[in-house]
């Protein structure tokens, strides 16, 4: 009789739950998060981490010319795209957040953050969140968590942005490290995301999403996230010097690759194309130490170079290509 008790509480109290408060089984995110926009630039972003698989999917939205929204702690996924929706008609941060928390039966254990273009910052933490859970509003910001090991996540995390300097991203990702110093989520870490726009829209939506980058199962995520940010700003490098070699300006090329190569100095790719680059401007003695060492670490880079004298990307003669591929290739 106990045992039967005890199970149909169990169904009732799950069955409650779901029904009344989560809109039907929907995903848990306690966390915490950033959204932000920067002063200058216009652009606004969102970066959070919790200890739950792939929380960028469901946390993080952004538009570009719109506005960056994190919902969480029992995620109303439909915040996000819902919100995004009032924001384009012309309403407010507050507006949108009080539209999207009036409607939403769940709202005590909801937690939510928007922006918008203009800067204007609105937040919300219900009642029934797990302490710690809470959120702080600053100029062109809002942080905000829930479930944290102690109640010092949020200020701390606020004060890491307002005293950051550079790129937004670099800023939002300083936030987040601050938020793991003071202990963060109190069950560990998992994943993590950082998605950034740009503050007017160029009608162009893979240009308009500036950064996207998620870490979706890591022993430790912010890390990650930091890492991968890094390797996205070299590679804006290799970017920019691969549109300067279709164009034909090596100067350029030269310029970023090399760029790229002080950002990561063992990455291969970009090891190579600083090589090819130098090479097609004179520079074949600064050039061979760098083939050889991506040669000796992986040698279908030797047969690349072959095919990229045949279409013109590298721009060498007959001996000076002998003296790159080495007299046995």
């Amino acid at each position: 009789m106990k045992f039967k008790m005890i199970l149909f509480l169990s169904f009732f109290i799950s069955g409650f739950l779901n029904a009344q408060f989560f809109n039907f089984n929907q995903p848990f995110a306690h966390t915490y998060s950033i959204v932000a926009r920067d002063e200058v630039t216009g652009e606004m972003g969102v970066a959070v981490q919790s200890h739950w698989f792939s929380v960028g999917s469901i946390v993080s939205w952004a538009e570009a010319g719109v506005g960056a929204i994190a919902t969480q702690s029992f995620v109303n996924v439909s915040f996000g795209p819902e919100g995004l929706r009032l924001l384009k008609e012309g309403k407010t941060a507050q507006e949108v957040l009080d539209e999207l928390i009036s409607k939403d039966e769940g709202r005590d254990f909801r937690q939510l953050a928007i922006i918008d273009a203009n800067g204007n910052v609105a937040a919300y933490t219900g009642k029934s969140c797990i302490e710690y859970a809470s959120h702080r509003i600053g100029k062109n910001y809002s942080v905000q968590a829930n479930m944290m090991l102690t109640d010092r996540v949020v200020n701390a995390m606020a004060e890491a942005f307002e005293k950051s300097k550079g790129p937004l991203a670099e800023r939002l990702v300083e936030a987040l490290k601050a938020a793991e110093r003071e202990g963060g989520d109190i069950r560990g870490k998992q994943s993590a995301a950082l998605l950034v726009v740009r503050g007017k829209s160029t009608g162009k939506i893979w240009e308009d999403r500036l950064i996207d980058l998620r870490v979706e199962d890591h022993q430790k995520p912010v890390e990650e996230i930091e890492r991968l940010l890094k390797v996205f700003r070299a590679y804006e490098h290799m970017n920019n010097g691969d549109l300067a070699m279709e164009k034909g300006d090596d100067k350029k090329a030269f310029e970023e690759y090399g760029s790229a190569e002080k950002i990561l100095p063992k990455n291969l790719e970009i090891k190579y194309w600083v090589a090819v680059t130098l090479a097609n401007n004179g520079k074949l003695d600064e050039a061979l130490p760098k083939f050889q060492y991506v040669f000796k670490r992986d040698k279908n880079w030797i047969e690349l170079t072959k095919r990229i004298v045949k279409n013109g990307l590298l721009k060498v003669n007959e001996n000076d290509l002998k003296k790159i591929l080495g007299s046995k290739n």
